[in-house]
């Protein structure tokens, strides 16, 4: 499962780095190419409640097996696309299955794991993501540079169908979720506690976005770096967020709200320090590195805590974790090229620590909810 989370991983991030040869191909300038990007974001927000309400019923076993072939379909649609609009259309059907595998992957993983391993198992899964941006998407970069965007994605397929093949041979049979109805399923979505943790994911995570989305022409502009460079500190970035994976899933195993609460309070710390280390490369590097771990440090800890506040939706709740995730991106970005334009590369930092903040204060929101639900007397 872990493999089908490179994938992804390779296929959502290693488009940024193509971008230029995909708007080559397609006659497109490179703004307009973006529009790639957009699609699968999208493609990712749509699909993830679309299938867990679709598809609750499926075994799953067979369900990750066809998510996994979903995922090479689309980007092998994408490796043989041609024109804007075509290869748009299938970034978008590659999507479609991104938070469902990774929302299925998590609750899978901690049903089989035991009660006080939950959330490492969860880290595992994950962790693939983190592997992505430390070797497949600089690979996948290289061979789409060197060779052809197209094979990059054909490579991803590839490796959709493995985890599929793997996935099939490995995991035991596990039967259909509870036959709950999806009103119900939505409307445990709408739970204060759900809806908070949504929130922090989706606000909280932004402020990494807002930093990596312009990382590369920080690097160049102001740290000084050649820009053959800039994918060794995209490593490096990548390697932190392997580090606060695993390091974040054995917080959560100790106490999920706990290790919420610490990666974020460390995030917007590290993120506020990008303010004035770009001028280091010394000083810029161990804050991407540290960077890189406190954002990925907060995943494990919420998609356990969306298992435990949505217990008859897991696999809705944990498959909106990831579009959370992707709103996000689009958050972070958007409020990153504004006080880009306005103050230039390095406040990134600034925008980044105040979204860290603002999704601490809705975490601690979540925490007082709790607090006074369980002061609450019980009832005879």
């Amino acid at each position: 499962m872990c493999l089908g989370a490179l994938a992804l991983g390779v296929s959502e991030f290693a488009a940024m780095g193509l971008l230029p040869q995909i708007a080559g191909d397609s006659g497109a300038a490179v703004p307009e190419a973006g529009l790639t990007i957009s699609a699968y974001a999208i493609g990712v927000v749509v699909g993830a409640p679309l299938f867990a309400l679709l598809l609750a019923r499926t075994p799953r076993r067979g369900l990750l097996v066809g998510l996994a072939l979903l995922i090479g379909l689309g980007n092998l649609a994408s490796a043989l696309g041609h024109g804007l609009w075509g290869i748009s259309a299938a970034r978008l059907l590659a999507g479609l299955p991104h938070g469902a595998y990774l929302g299925t992957a998590a609750m899978v993983v901690a049903s089989l794991a035991p009660p006080e391993r939950r959330a490492s198992a969860v880290a595992r899964v994950l962790l693939g993501l983190s592997l992505a941006n430390v070797l497949g998407v600089p690979l996948a970069t290289w061979i789409g540079q060197a060779a052809s965007w197209r094979l990059a994605f054909g490579i991803v397929a590839v490796i959709a169908l493995v985890c599929a093949i793997l996935v099939r041979l490995c995991l035991p049979a596990i039967g259909p979720g509870p036959a709950i109805g999806a009103g119900r399923e939505v409307r445990a979505m709408l739970r204060p506690q759900v809806l908070l943790a949504l929130a922090t994911a989706a606000i909280g995570f932004g402020g990494m976005f807002s930093i990596y989305t312009y990382l590369a022409p920080t690097l160049t502009e102001v740290t000084g770096l050649a820009a053959a460079h800039v994918p060794l500190m995209l490593a490096v970035f990548g390697c932190g967020m392997i580090f606060g994976n695993l390091l974040g899933g054995w917080l959560a195993d100790r106490g999920v709200m706990r290790a919420i609460g610490i990666a974020l309070a460390a995030g917007a710390v590290a993120q506020f320090c990008f303010l004035f280390t770009p001028v280091s490369v010394v000083g810029v590097t161990l804050n991407i590195f540290l960077i890189g771990a406190t954002s990925m440090g907060l995943t494990p800890a919420l998609q356990t805590r969306l298992l435990d506040v949505a217990p008859d939706a897991q696999m809705l709740a944990s498959s909106l974790n990831h579009s959370a995730f992707n709103m996000a991106n689009a958050l972070g970005a958007w409020l990153g090229g504004l006080v880009v334009a306005g103050f230039g590369w390095t406040a990134t930092g600034g925008i980044g620590a105040v979204l860290t903040l603002a999704g601490l204060a809705i975490f601690g929101v979540a925490v007082m909810l709790q607090r006074a639900e369980a002061e609450q007397p019980v009832e005879a």
